[in-house]
This record gives C-alpha cells, structure tokens and sequence, in this order.
C-alpha cells in the first residue's frame, strides 16, 4: 500500500474510533502479558464485579471487535496472532503476572449460574440422588420425564440415584430449565473465558495453563531430590551437597577407623565403648561368676546394633570361607601323603 493510499484510509476513519484505537495500543503495550477473554453470558452487574476484584492484579478493556483486531494489528511484535481469536463478545484483558497465574486467577473467579432453555451445556448435568424438598404432587412427573430416577417417598418427592439427564454438548430443554430451576441446580460457570494470552514472544492457548499447581510443585520437587541424590552418590560435588558429601565422608572414615581399632583422639571413646561392650558381652557368656573379676559379675550383655550385626555376618562368612580355604588344603595334603605312601610300599614290595 502506497502512502497516499495509506493516507487516504485513515481519512476515513472517525476520529473517535482512531482516538479509540490509540487508546487501546497504549491499553495493550502497558502490559507484559495481554490475553483475549470471553464475557458471553455475563450478566452485567457480574461483570463490574468480577472486574473489580481483577483491580491490583489485571485489568479488562472492551472495544468493537474491530477496533481491538486494528489496535492488535497496529501494535504488531506478535500481538497480531491474538487477533484470530477475537470473534462474538470478547474483551482484552492486561496483567503483569505471567500467563499461568492470570489463568489460575480467572478460574477461581469463576461462579456457578442457572443455565438457560436453549444453551448448549457445558458439561454433564446431574441431579443428585436425595429428597427434593418437594410435596408429592406433579413435580414427580416433570422429573421423570427429563430423565430424572424420582418417586414419592415418605411424603415428599426423592430422587432414588443420581441421574444424568443431559450430556455436555447437548441443548437444554424448557422442561429441563425448569426443573433445575425448581431444584435450584446451577449446572454452569460463568466468569471471564481466557481464549488465549500473549506474554514475551509466546502465545498460550487455555490447554497449556491449565496445570495443576501442587501436582507441579511436587514433581518439581521431586525432581531436584532426585538430582541431589544423583550428585551425593555419584560424589559430584555442588553448592548443595558438598555439606552432605563431606558429612558422608567423615562418617565412613569414622567406621573405618573404628573397624581397625585406630588410636586417634577422635576415635578413642568410641573405641573405648566398643571394647566394653565386648569385654562385657564375653561376661555374659561365663556361668561361673567367681571366675570373672568383681566388677564383671552379674553383668549383662549389652544390646547388639545392626552396625555389629553386620559386621559379625561379614566375619562369620570371612570365616566360612577361612574354613573352605583349610579344607580344600588339608585335602591337597592329605592326596599328597596318599602319593608318598603309594610309593613307600612300591618301593617295598617292588
């Protein structure tokens, strides 16, 4: 487009609605994060509350449609991509918070409304099993005939079982309006619908904000406990666990120190406990007090840890294989004596 052709279309255009467009490109460049929201359905009073509990937080700015898809287009930088999804009644809405909180925020905000004779349900419409609070009378009927399992119970009418009278997708009724209005059933939310939300060169549709916050954390934390584990026994040392690894370090170096009975200051009431604990546990074992010394007599065996445990099974299966390793050489001796003495009596009786 030549500039005088450019120049001769915005001549066209009525002053407000360029002032108006201006004013939304400052609207849209004010924000880190500007998203697309559906306010179909909203009634009005709604709405003023919903945007005053957004102030602080985020803010809502409404246009033609076709003001917004300019201003969008004029502010370019990828902003123009949010302009697809600007079609029925949609509102821009600003935030400095990042997209995933935005979205968590709208949410939340969301309250239950009556639904309509007409509307497409969006989703499954369940009227729970339980007394109505209805006196017998032709209500029973209207239940049953949108679907509902009721009957006429202890004076009043019930719903015997929970009974999905409509799937999301399908249209309601009038019957069916009038019912869920009898039982006060609000079978849908209303609150601002993010379509979608542009934040730092990224587009974000509602499929990919909707995470679940604490399964996340979760997973992130159990991640970072993984890794750390990961670097702890792998040895790898790191702002986080060179604390650990040195700990780590001192304790076997402590065991190893005490398994070869080393005499280091540090090691000597450790190695003087498990002396005692052996001198007295060999006590226990002798029947005959007057063969121990006085102090010795009477005593009981001190409690065996699992370190010990451990350290016996490891000693009794050195010891095992101790008693494997003699056998195999006194049967290698005992061949070997078998050979001298074939040969003895060869040379006697040869």
């Amino acid at each position: 487009m030549s500039e005088s052709e450019a120049v001769r279309q915005t001549e066209t255009i009525p002053q407000w609605k360029q002032a108006e467009v201006g004013e939304l490109v400052d609207f849209i460049e004010s924000y880190s994060s500007v998203g697309i929201v559906g306010v179909a359905g909203i009634p009005s009073r709604q709405l003023q509350n919903m945007r005053r509990d957004l102030h602080g937080s985020a803010e809502v700015r409404m246009s033609r449609n076709t003001l917004l898809r300019r201003a969008l287009e004029e502010v370019d930088d990828g902003l123009e991509q949010l302009a697809t999804f600007v079609s029925g009644q949609v509102a821009l809405i600003g935030t400095d918070d990042n997209p995933f909180g935005l979205y968590q925020q709208l949410e939340a905000s969301k309250t239950p409304a009556p639904i309509n004779a007409g509307e497409v349900t969006p989703n499954d419409i369940v009227i729970p099993e339980g007394d109505t609070g209805v006196d017998p009378g032709p209500f029973v009927g209207e239940l049953q005939q949108v679907g509902a399992e009721a009957r006429i119970m202890d004076g009043s009418i019930q719903v015997t079982a929970d009974s999905t009278v409509l799937e999301a997708g399908g249209e309601v009724s009038d019957e069916l309006a009038n019912v869920l209005g009898e039982l006060g059933i609000e079978p849908k939310e209303v609150g601002l619908d993010l379509r979608s939300v542009y934040s730092e060169g990224v587009l974000f549709e509602p499929d990919e904000l909707a995470i679940d916050v604490d399964e996340y954390r979760t997973d992130v934390q159990s991640a970072a406990a993984a890794a750390r584990n990961l670097s702890v026994n792998a040895a790898y040392p790191t702002a986080r666990t060179a604390g650990t690894l040195l700990a780590k370090a001192a304790g076997e170096a402590k065991s190893v120190g005490l398994f070869a009975a080393i005499e280091d200051p540090e090691l000597m009431p450790d190695l003087v406990a498990k002396a005692d604990g052996q001198v007295r546990a060999l006590a226990a074992q002798v029947d005959d007090d007057e063969a121990l010394p006085e102090e010795l007599r009477g005593v009981e065996a001190p409690a065996v840890t699992e370190e010990e445990t451990e350290e016996s099974s490891d000693a009794d299966e050195d010891a095992d294989e101790d008693a494997e390793a003699e056998t195999d050489a006194d049967t290698d001796d005992d061949d070997d004596d078998d050979g001298d003495a074939g040969e003895g009596l060869g040379a006697m009786f040869g």
